[in-house]
């Protein structure tokens, strides 16, 4: 196996001695597709929260490029290279398509908060820079057209996929989806299982993703890690998952 861009190592969440997540080992290597998929309830949304900051780790590590980023505030870890979307849909809906893009873009500025105000020095280059990048990453999703749009009015469909342009403006060499998929029809999920194939290539991505649409997973993803009830169970390529006696029992009970 290629060298973890992302490794969890005995990853624990604990709510009030609830335990979300037990002892979970979870690698996303370098260049590849992995998922992350378990039942309702399983803890899959805990792990991605427990990795990006959002929820406190009780025990374990996460190490991204080898470097321990365990607690690390949600803003830090951006920074440093992961970004992901989530399971409802997080856009600013009043703000047109391309502001949406633009505003994750405003992390990487080089000017002052007095440069701004004064509209003066690196301010209007910056900008050009940021719309640049911003139209760009919609050409990719296939939103260009929608670009002064407001984003609540765009379909289901294309707001996700607005989400995805908006989380690849912070120019994130790990990206993590949370229900991609979610609500599509089959062939929007056939599209967008093409387009995240391709953004992988042409941006050079590691991708992890939690997903129910099995159709789909198994379709994309190289390997893929199975939680149930918090506690992994397995870890393989999709036909080692699909024919994982612990995999079948978790899903559709042990009769």
């Amino acid at each position: 196996m290629k060298i973890p861009l992302l490794n969890a190592e005995k990853l624990s969440v604990v709510f009030g001695g609830l335990s979300a997540l037990n002892g979970l080992d979870f690698q996303i290597p370098v260049g590849e597709i992995v998922g992350l998929i378990g039942p309702n309830g399983a803890g899959k949304t805990t792990a991605f929260n427990a990795i990006t900051g959002i929820a406190k780790v009780t025990r374990g590590r996460v190490l991204f490029e080898g470097r321990d980023i365990t607690g690390w505030p949600t803003s830090k870890v951006a920074r440093t290279g992961i970004a992901r979307t989530f399971q409802n849909i997080r856009l600013y809906e009043d703000l047109t398509v391309i502001e949406n893009v633009m505003v994750a873009s405003h992390t990487s500025v080089r000017y002052s908060p007095v440069e701004a105000i004064l509209g003066i020095g690196r301010v209007y280059a910056d900008e050009r820079r940021i719309r640049h990048r911003a139209e760009s990453l919609l050409e990719t999703m296939g939103l260009i057209d929608t670009a002064g749009d407001k984003a609540g009015s765009l379909p289901y469909g294309s707001q996700r996929k607005l989400e995805v342009a908006r989380a690849l403006a912070l120019e994130p060499a790990l990206l993590l989806l949370d229900e991609p998929v979610a609500g599509m029809n089959p062939r929007e999920t056939i599209e967008f299982g093409a387009l995240l194939r391709k953004i992988r290539k042409d941006l050079n991505l590691t991708i992890g993703l939690i997903e129910h649409d099995m159709g789909f997973v198994m379709d994309i993803c190289t390997r893929i890690r199975v939680i149930d009830h918090g506690i992994p169970i397995a870890w393989g390529t999709p036909k080692e998952i699909q024919n994982d006696p612990k995999v079948i029992a978790a899903y559709l009970g042990e009769g």
